[in-house]
């Protein structure tokens, strides 16, 4: 049993074989998949594609690199969707200060936004944080701690930061750069990090494992990263799926 805690199901990447990409994945040992929205077109996506496949769940949200564009209507449309069934995050959402496609104040002020709301509406958060660490941190300590407050995705920072985020209550997703020769950081946090704060993802299309590498990632592959999680903690691959999987259902209240 896997879960891919992160994917993008919408995008035009999987256009032209969505279907069978999904079913690949049932086939594969996947049990769930949770489909992310980066603004308010590809979040409605989202939960359309989360109504037409039993095993997709849908997250929404503003990415950091669009919210130059998001404006209070907005984000009052996704809180309007948050209340379907099969939304079970807000997301995603958080700062990138690598690629600048937003200002940094535009980023700061959507992402406190959209934190003040997921809190409100109760659902956990999905978090990008690219180049941002401090701001990140600074930002989400702000809220206290607490359980279920939400998973940073694709996880960047080092064990410290990754240690500081679970004192506070989040989750952090190992994506398919674990299995990269020279991503030593990251191979260092999912060595070290408690196994019941982890989540595994895809965030397909986008950084398939090895050996995919340069092609179009898709939920199946999860399991790779499963497997090298599983070498580096010295363990059994079922292991590392039953913990990242019940991880992902306590998260997001999976059924």
């Amino acid at each position: 049993m896997y879960i891919d805690s992160h994917a993008h199901m919408d995008m035009r990447e999987f256009d032209k074989d969505r279907r069978e990409v999904i079913q690949r994945a049932a086939e594969g040992g996947l049990t769930h998949i949770v489909t992310i929205g980066i603004d308010r077109k590809s979040s409605f996506k989202a939960v359309e594609l989360a109504k037409e496949h039993s095993m997709l769940f849908a997250a929404v949200g503003y990415h950091p690199h669009n919210a130059g564009e998001c404006q209070e209507e907005d984000l009052k449309a996704l809180a309007g969707i948050a209340s379907e069934p099969k939304v079970v995050a807000w997301g995603e959402i958080g700062l990138d200060y690598y690629r600048g496609y937003a200002s940094a104040s535009d980023q700061v002020r959507v992402f406190e936004d959209q934190l003040r709301i997921a809190k409100e509406l109760g659902l956990p958060v999905i978090i990008h944080d690219r180049d941002a660490h401090d701001a990140v941190y600074k930002a989400v300590k702000k809220l206290g701690k607490g359980e279920r407050l939400g998973v940073v995705h694709c996880f960047s920072g080092d064990v410290q930061l990754a240690t500081a985020l679970v004192d506070l209550g989040y989750y952090i997703s190992i994506p398919g750069t674990v299995t990269y020769k020279n991503a030593l950081q990251i191979k260092e946090v999912a060595t070290k990090i408690p196994i019941d704060r982890m989540l595994i993802e895809t965030d397909a299309p986008f950084l398939a494992p090895i050996p995919k590498r340069g092609k179009r990632n898709e939920p199946l592959f999860v399991t790779m990263t499963a497997k090298e999680i599983a070498r580096l903690r010295e363990t059994e691959v079922e292991e590392v799926a039953r913990a990242t999987s019940q991880n992902a259902i306590t998260l997001f209240r999976l059924p």
